[in-house]
């Protein structure tokens, strides 16, 4: 009998984090330690405080686990999925193929139309890497309307995605009637379509918030199938003008109350952040839910550090996703060129993906993460070496690298080129580096014979 089984059968707990706190270090644990260069002591020790989730599904058969937290490299999701206009399965599975392929350490399903749990199922079966959902979507899919829906057809929703195998969903139960009246003034209302979903249900039915009603049912969910439940950030702020307004900070002290609660059955919890925040206040953010959720993975939207980068959010919001991770955020969101504008093709999923992945890793060198500068040292030995390959295998994007070298210098000449097409050979700053210092050897050489000496390339 596996330990998550026997742990079931003990307590009717399977979570990683129940395990941690019993002292065990689980396969995933290893796992995680192996890949992060840390000790697996410390992993458990980090899940069982809750700093660290290691979304895990029992049912995820070819999951290869990834732990999200402050101890860890920053992550990156990247989202798919379809809508109700546009896309299939085969679509989803090659964006699936680019996030794998590109360096997403998760991904979300964010599908809105068509045959929900197939194209799901479809994705499960060829991703190894942590999934997520928004249940939310697909049971309005299923309704003519979101008020028709009762907090037991959620429920249904929820379970029926955990048995598929689902690793973390986004749960919209921190949204509350008492913080609606708090939107007043806002330019841009409710920008989440879960926390709009939501906000039109009780508005509609009078009545709390039904995931928080069935909260203490959600968590029981969790336990069977250790789900990490992300707290979804319903009122974050869709604009600059609207971020740290009383909505999502509001919001955000009922996220630290559910996060608590969690914790309290042994539920894995992440938090969801904004947003929209210009660069001044993203060390706040971070900051606040650090205290308010005590140190929980926080995870974030961008955030995005300016309203006007339409057809280039993906840099904006890796100017700020690069300052939330050194600030403490554990994982970035990626958002694509064609945020606001319409749904991501498989180019635009790869130059989102690659955005956040140069945040993440700009701010875990920044952070002094365990090995996270040895391959920028490789690259800058590389890159005075003149060799070719060795940088296209160090690049983030190894395939728009070669692409853009080899455009100017075909594959079978790029060993022997000591010079790129911005300087050539009479201006290439490193080339001039290299004959001065082999000069200079040569004329140590000439005073002591024993001297290093180096071939001058030509």
């Amino acid at each position: 009998m596996s330990r998550r089984a026997y742990a079931l059968e003990r307590t009717g707990n399977r979570s990683q984090m129940h395990l941690a706190r019993q002292g065990e270090i689980t396969p995933e644990m290893q796992v995680v330690a192996e890949s992060e260069r840390l000790g697996p002591e410390t992993i458990r020790a980090e899940v069982a405080r809750g700093r660290m989730v290691i979304p895990a599904n029992v049912h995820h058969q070819n999951l290869v686990p990834v732990g999200i937290g402050l101890a860890a490299r920053c992550k990156v999701n990247a989202n798919i999925g379809n809508s109700a206009l546009t896309s299939d399965i085969e679509n989803e599975l090659h964006k699936l193929a680019v996030c794998v392929r590109y360096g997403a350490d998760t991904v979300m399903d964010l599908s809105t139309g068509g045959d929900i749990p197939g194209i799901r199922s479809a994705i499960l079966q060829n991703c190894p890497v942590p999934l997520g959902t928004v249940p939310v979507y697909e049971a309005v899919a299923r309704a003519e309307r979101v008020e028709d829906l009762s907090p037991t057809d959620l429920l249904e929703v929820v379970e029926s995605q955990a048995r598929q195998g689902v690793d973390y969903m986004t749960i919209h139960c921190g949204i509350l009637r008492s913080l609606l009246g708090r939107l007043d003034g806002r330019l841009t209302g409710v920008v989440s379509r879960g926390g709009a979903l939501m906000a039109r249900w009780m508005i509609a039915r009078g009545e709390e918030n039904p995931f928080y009603q069935v909260y203490d049912d959600l968590l029981d969910l969790c336990t069977r199938y250790d789900i990490t439940l992300s707290l979804g950030d319903s009122l974050r702020p869709g604009c600059l003008a609207d971020a740290g307004d009383g909505a999502q900070y509001g919001e955000l002290d009922v996220l630290g109350e559910l996060c608590r609660r969690a914790w309290a059955r042994d539920v894995q919890v992440m938090i969801e952040g904004p947003g929209h925040v210009p660069m001044h206040r993203i060390q706040e953010n971070v900051e606040r839910e650090q205290r308010i959720c005590e140190e929980a993975p926080f995870y974030v939207l961008g955030p995005l550090v300016t309203d006007i980068a339409a057809g280039y959010d993906h840099i904006a919001s890796a100017i700020g996703g690069a300052l939330a991770a050194w600030a403490g955020a554990s994982m970035l969101c990626y958002v694509t060129p064609k945020e606001h504008l319409a749904l991501p093709d498989a180019e635009d999923v790869r130059a989102g993906i690659i955005a956040h992945r140069i945040a993440a890793h700009a701010a875990d060198v920044a952070r002094g993460r365990p090995g996270a500068r040895d391959r920028d040292d490789e690259m800058a030995r590389a890159r005075f070496a003149f060799d070719w390959d060795a940088q296209f295998d160090l690049a983030l994007d190894s395939d728009r690298a070669r692409e853009y070298r080899e455009a100017v210098a075909p594959r079978g000449t790029n060993r022997s080129v000591h010079h790129c097409s911005m300087c050539g050979p009479r201006f290439c700053a490193m080339r001039l580096s290299q004959d001065a210092a082999t000069w200079r050897m040569l004329a140590a050489s000439a005073l002591d014979p024993d001297a290093p000496c180096l071939e001058r390339k030509e």
